[in-house]
């Protein structure tokens, strides 16, 4: 009988064991995860569960009877320390697996603050893991001083739960603005008005030179010299996908593990899905770290190892919950000249992203017709005119006619 074993129980890796099942596989599964927990969510991690309005067996995907019942042999606790692609065996510190295919979902790790300017002091956090959560909230405590490192979404979506729980917050970021790597200047000022109004303090064009403290974080002192005092830090400086096992096993990288449109490695056996994988896109390569990215593919490639020969060709799409906010993205900005703002009611508003005359992306705040007439448009390679999206007495939804 033939043995599929997915490395990595995250988002890519369960919709991958599922997928699989429910195609009607009949050999054998094995999921490997480093965690102890079973595979979980994680954008609930940093914000209805570190406010305490979910509880943790709601993050779980299933219970762990589904495991059983769908004969997945569930093993969690477990690292992989090396694959050897020639034999097909997988090293684990209970012994060795032999696999006929084998699919890497490692997902991604937080780049971490080096030892030399306070890294390691306890007090300092990520924000990517149940752990690490576990970890946050004891601290999260009404009055108490934390500073944010980073002005992408994960350092702003934690800022957001910290005000509410009436912390005294400052968040810096390095480059000029916040969300610069990702959204245009109006969604930037849309956010940092969001979070000004919740007393949030954003400091653009600063970073952080060094922490304070004997063991325990008790300051900082950033790159302007002005000097905080601190019961926590929570970094927030992006993530790196988690290649190691890959790389040591000879697969080829490039901005991640590898594959081609159907998902398959350098090596014909081995499969890789999720944030930790690059694909080609457009004549490109590219890696999405996005929900919606590590099911999908996730699930192209399960089709794949039962034979479809199908292309992974994304729709992404993205989203991040701040305060009452509700930021949805469509599409990728990549190479934008302009931005067409659209007002929508009650506040809302959406921001229309364009090479020349061709829409890339939207971002929609609080406006999800926006949100979805643009990501169907973007889905049927439809660009309206400017014009059109700029008139408030366009109704979006006549743009999808034909």
């Amino acid at each position: 009988m033939s043995h599929t074993v997915v490395i990595g129980a995250g988002q890519a890796g369960f919709s991958l064991v599922a997928k699989l099942r429910a195609l009607g596989h009949e050999g054998k599964i094995t999921l490997i995860g480093e965690e102890t927990a079973p595979p979980y969510q994680r954008p609930p991690l940093s914000k209805a569960y570190l406010l305490g309005d979910m509880a943790r067996d709601r993050l779980f995907f299933r219970p762990e009877s589904f495991y059983a019942d769908n004969a997945i042999d569930l093993r969690l606790g477990e690292a992989v320390t090396s694959i050897d692609p020639t034999t097909k065996t997988i090293n684990l510190a209970g012994g060795l697996l032999v696999y006929d295919q084998l699919a890497l979902t490692t997902g991604s790790t937080p780049r971490l603050l080096p030892a030399a300017i306070g890294g390691t002091l306890e007090g300092v956090h990520s924000v990517r893991s149940l752990p690490d959560i576990d970890a946050i909230e004891p601290s999260v405590q009404e009055g108490a001083r934390v500073l944010i490192i980073g002005g992408g979404y994960i350092g702003l979506e934690a800022a957001a739960v910290c005000a509410k729980r009436g912390m005294k917050v400052v968040l810096v970021e390095m480059a000029e603005r916040i969300l610069q790597r990702v959204a245009a200047p109006e969604t930037s000022d849309v956010i940092r008005g969001l979070h000004v109004s919740h007393g949030v303090d954003i400091r653009e064009g600063v970073g952080l030179d060094h922490l304070v403290g004997d063991t325990h974080v008790a300051g900082a002192v950033l790159t302007d010299g002005t000097t905080l005092e601190l019961d926590l830090a929570i970094v927030g400086v992006g993530i790196a996908p988690a290649t190691g096992v890959a790389e040591a096993a000879g697969l080829n990288l490039d901005n991640g593990i590898k594959t081609d449109a159907e998902g398959r490695t350098s090596d014909p056996s081995i499969w890789a899905a999720g944030d930790c994988a690059s694909f080609p896109y457009k004549g490109t390569r590219i890696r999405l770290e996005s929900v919606q990215n590590a099911i999908d593919q996730a699930e192209c490639v399960a089709e794949n190892i039962m034979g479809a020969g199908k292309s992974y060709i994304p729709s992404p799409w993205f989203w991040s919950d701040q305060y009452d906010a509700k930021l949805q993205i469509a599409g990728l900005n990549t190479g934008y000249d302009d931005v067409v703002v659209r007002p929508g009611a009650n506040g809302a508003v959406s921001h229309w992203y364009y090479q020349g005359e061709t829409l890339l992306a939207v971002d929609a705040i609080n406006d999800p017709r926006a949100y979805m007439v643009g990501k169907r448009l973007l889905d049927m390679g439809k660009s309206p005119s400017k014009t059109d999206i700029v008139n408030p007495e366009t109704e979006l939804k006549a743009l999808l006619k034909p």
